[in-house]
């Protein structure tokens, strides 16, 4: 499905009817990572109409003429919300750089949405600010790595726990959603990646949030080594109804093979939204 706005063209799916929450994604990601990490949560869990939309100059969303800062995004995302959800109230996810911009849609639509879900999320847009742990692996195997050819060990990254199991699962997401995600990511979304001032709002987005008062869940990755964990306390008493968890075992992709935590933590989340709802 497609929905027209003055930034982008903006293409999403969705999955199932009842209660809107809508999913975005980190940057040079698509759709399809947000859907492969929650749909599985959603089978057994009927009622939610899920919405997954690709960022513009990701996926399949074009960014049109004139598209160029993080404001644009925002802008874009708020029209496409706008469009589709016109009434009511829903819930928002998001995930990395989707978090950064889950928070500032939260701020501009904070009567309509009913909680907030922050994945991963990415703090400060210039990489020199953010707090980050050094890379060790938990569980190290040098023999299973070894056994990598070169093009394996390079598409792989840093990997932090080095068993069988989690380097099959971990390159399995890599070739059939993460590679082919950056390689379908237009060359302005690159352009504002590497540029810092563009990458982040023009606004102070740390003053705009101030409080957001419905349950929200906060998830950082104890060896994130891409937006760290530290930083993400820093916004933690805007939302005095957050739930702050800093997951051991865990990097940037998180959840790779612990999705039954995932899903304790969203049942949770979605228990309090429901409770506070009454």
């Amino acid at each position: 499905m497609q929905c027209e706005t003055d930034k982008a063209t903006i293409d999403y799916e969705e999955h199932g009817e009842g209660r809107p929450i809508v999913f975005l994604h980190g940057w040079t990601m698509d759709r399809h990572v947000e859907a492969g990490t929650y749909e599985h949560f959603f089978a057994t869990r009927p009622g939610w109409r899920r919405i997954y939309p690709d960022l513009p100059g990701m996926g399949r969303s074009v960014a049109k003429d004139g598209f160029e800062s993080q404001d644009d995004v925002l802008d874009a995302l708020l029209a496409f919300i706008d469009q589709v959800l016109p009434s009511g109230r829903f819930l928002l996810a998001g995930s990395s750089a989707g978090g950064y911009l889950a928070r500032a849609i939260a701020a501009r639509r904070c009567p309509r949405i009913a909680g907030l879900l922050l994945r991963v999320p990415r703090i400060h847009a210039e990489d020199g600010q953010r707090t980050l742990p050094p890379f060790r692996p938990l569980v190290q195997d040098d023999a299973l790595m070894a056994r990598l050819n070169a093009t394996e060990r390079v598409a792989l990254g840093n990997v932090l726990v080095q068993t069988r199991d989690y380097v099959e699962a971990l390159g399995q997401r890599r070739r059939a959603v993460v590679h082919p995600a950056i390689q379908a990511t237009a060359p302005i979304a690159m352009e504002i990646r590497t540029d810092p001032k563009r990458y982040a709002f023009s606004f102070d987005l740390a003053e705009v949030e101030k409080t957001f008062e419905e349950p929200t869940l906060i998830i950082a990755a104890r060896q994130d080594t891409v937006v760290g964990y530290r930083d993400a306390w820093t916004i933690l008493e805007s939302y005095p109804r957050a739930t702050f968890a800093v997951i051991d075992r865990a990097d940037h992709g998180w959840p790779l093979d612990t999705p039954d935590l995932l899903a304790a933590l969203m049942d949770d989340w979605l228990m309090r939204i429901a409770e506070r709802e009454g």
